[in-house]
This record gives structure tokens, C-alpha cells and sequence, in this order.
């Protein structure tokens, strides 16, 4: 006798229930930085828009920052902490490269034995743990699940290399998804160019570090090939997760991309052909560029500041080193 294995299935729809929300300790303004790479404040601020970034403590790491946006999210939903059975966590900035970030989150917000991993897809990474959130509840794997992208940046970044020093901030953003009577999580339009890999990322290994072959690995990238990249191709993958997602520009409520760059933000606004009535997330301007954390962080702030937004629909992409990109659209809780 064959016996038939059991497969579960889940709810047919998901959406994000609430967002949480962490940021460096210091304000840093580019004063602060023009030094080291022989500008000025006007040069950072018409190159990227940012005033300022913010920045943790030494004794901060991206495990700190991650917890504390994990359980406001969670305390944000009304869900018991017992009840999530996954955390996915977001980030290329882990401390250590074993163990993962989630697993010691999990354990900090009172979801153990949740099933816990991390994630590398850079500044798409949120993008991807709710992709992957969404998936593993409508397949009856989890109930309920944060997804968390955290960095602290300003461990990995040279503060002398013009390229992106200037950029980077530290903070985490979470969500936590859970089952829904009405679809709340689009379609996720994902993937990557791995031939690009050298136009962003570390500049050296670990091992060369080891053995005193370089210096501490940091962070770099050849800007106008980015910006080419975000602002060209970028727009595509943004409209095809409009398309299967049915709807249209003017269907949304909020824009959220990835907070690479202000130019880029507004030229994406601008291929897009948002309407006026589209409220487009700039929190860049006081945080900086936190890659894994800029779309919750950028989310947490519009609903802080635009309460009239839930439950209207937002489009969310990120894209970053490695070529790595991912976009959904959302119902905002």
C-alpha cells in the first residue's frame, strides 16, 4: 500500500499587518563628513538630496537595531509573539556570519521556536523576505511572520571613498504578514544581474583581510553606472509589478523605492507618471541610504506622518548591489 504524503495549504491571501521602526542614535549631518572626501554639504545635498543620516553607537549593532523594530511591528499587529512562526531578517551588515540575525531576534521578541533565516539580496532584500513571507503562509508553512531588513552601515564604509560613504545610514524596519480575507501582497516581480556584480559591493574579502592582503573590506560602487541601472531599468521592473499586480499609477497611494539617492527617487516618480495625489517616501533626506532597512523605515515614516494612507495601495521596490531587485505593491495596514 502507497501511501499519499500530506501537503498543507494556507490562507489564500496575506497582508502586512504593521510596520516597526529603528534608527541610528546620532543625526550626522554632511558637515560632518566633507572632510575626509574634499567636498561640501551643497555638493551631497544636490548629488543625493541628504541633509542628514543617522548613524548608531558603537556599543549598536544591526541585531539591536533589528529587535527593537521587530517588536514594535509585532506589539503594532496585536499578534502574540507565540504566534509567529518565522522571521526573516534582511541585511548584509550581520556582525557575525554565524548565526543568523533572525534566529537571535526570534529568541529576543518571544518567538522561539520560530523557524528563523537570513537573507542577502542587499537593498531588495526586504522586498524578497516579503515575497518569501507571503509564499510560505499561503503554503501553510507559517501563520504569521516578521521580515525585518536591518544594517548598520557605517561598520562596512570607508570613510574616505567619494563613492557612497556619504550615503550610508543605519537603522532596521520590520513587518509582520499575516493571513488575510482580501489579497493584501501582490505579485513580487524579482531577480538580478550577477554580470554587473563589481558595479556595487565590498571591495575585498575577509580572507584578504586575513592574511593582510587588504584592508578591512567596505563598501563601494561606481555611481553612474547605478544610476543608469536604477533610473532605466528600474522603471521596467516598477511597471510590471504595477501590471500584475492590476492596477495602474494612479490606482496608488504611496510610491516607496528603495533611498539610494533622491535624483534617482524623483526620477523614478517622473517615468512613472505618478499622479500628484501619489505620496512618494524621501526619507532619505534625514536618514541616508540604509539598503536592507530603507523601505520599511521609508513606510514607517509616511504612515507616521500620512495616517490618512492605510489602507490605500503602495508600490515598493528595492535594488542594489549584486544587480539584485524585487517590487510588489501592498495594501498599507
Amino acid at each position: 500500500m502507497t501511501r499519499t504524503l500530506v501537503q498543507p495549504t494556507g490562507p489564500a491571501h496575506t497582508r502586512i499587518y504593521a510596520y516597526g521602526a529603528a534608527r541610528g542614535e546620532i543625526a550626522v549631518p554632511n558637515e560632518d563628513l566633507i572632510g575626509p572626501i574634499d567636498s561640501s554639504d551643497e555638493w551631497i545635498r544636490q548629488r543625493t538630496g541628504i541633509v542628514t543620516r543617522m548613524r548608531a553607537v558603537p556599543e549598536t549593532d544591526a541585531i539591536d537595531l533589528a529587535t527593537d523594530a521587530a517588536r514594535e511591528a509585532i506589539e503594532r499587529s496585536g499578534v502574540d509573539p507565540s504566534q509567529v512562526d518565522a522571521v526573516i531578517v534582511a541585511t548584509i551588515s550581520n556582525p557575525k556570519q554565524t548565526p543568523s540575525v533572525s534566529a537571535i531576534v526570534a529568541d529576543r521578541v518571544g518567538a522561539n521556536p520560530a523557524a528563523a533565516y537570513d537573507v542577502n539580496a542587499a537593498c531588495a532584500g526586504f522586498a524578497y523576505g516579503i515575497a518569501q513571507a507571503d509564499a510560505l503562509i499561503r503554503a501553510g508553512a507559517a501563520h504569521y511572520a516578521v521580515v525585518i531588513g536591518t544594517e548598520k552601515l557605517s561598520d562596512i564604509v570607508d570613510p574616505t571613498d567619494r563613492s557612497i560613504s556619504f550615503l550610508l545610514g543605519d537603522g532596521a524596519g520590520a513587518a509582520v504578514v499575516g493571513p488575510s480575507d482580501t489579497p493584501g501582497i501582490g505579485p513580487t516581480v524579482w531577480g538580478s544581474d550577477g554580470s554587473k556584480a563589481d558595479a556595487v559591493g565590498m571591495n575585498h574579502t575577509l580572507n584578504e583581510f586575513r592574511d593582510g592582503a587588504a584592508p578591512w573590506p567596505t563598501l563601494r560602487q561606481e555611481g553612474p553606472t547605478v544610476f543608469r541601472w536604477a533610473v532605466w531599468e528600474m522603471v521596467k521592473v516598477a511597471r510590471q509589478a504595477l501590471e500584475e499586480a492590476g492596477v495602474e499609477a494612479s490606482d496608488l497611494a504611496a510610491f516607496v523605492p528603495h533611498q539610494a539617492n533622491m535624483r534617482i527617487v524623483d526620477e523614478f516618480a517622473k517615468q512613472l507618471k505618478l499622479p500628484e495625489s501619489v505620496v512618494i517616501a524621501r526619507d532619505i533626506e534625514t536618514t541616508g541610504n540604509t539598503s536592507a532597512a530603507s523601505i520599511p523605515l521609508a513606510t514607517h515614516r509616511l504612515l507616521e506622518e500620512h495616517p490618512e494612507l492605510s489602507g490605500g495601495l503602495a508600490l515598493q521596490i528595492g535594488f542594489g548591489a549584486g544587480l539584485v531587485f524585487g517590487a510588489q505593491v501592498v495594501v498599507l495596514p
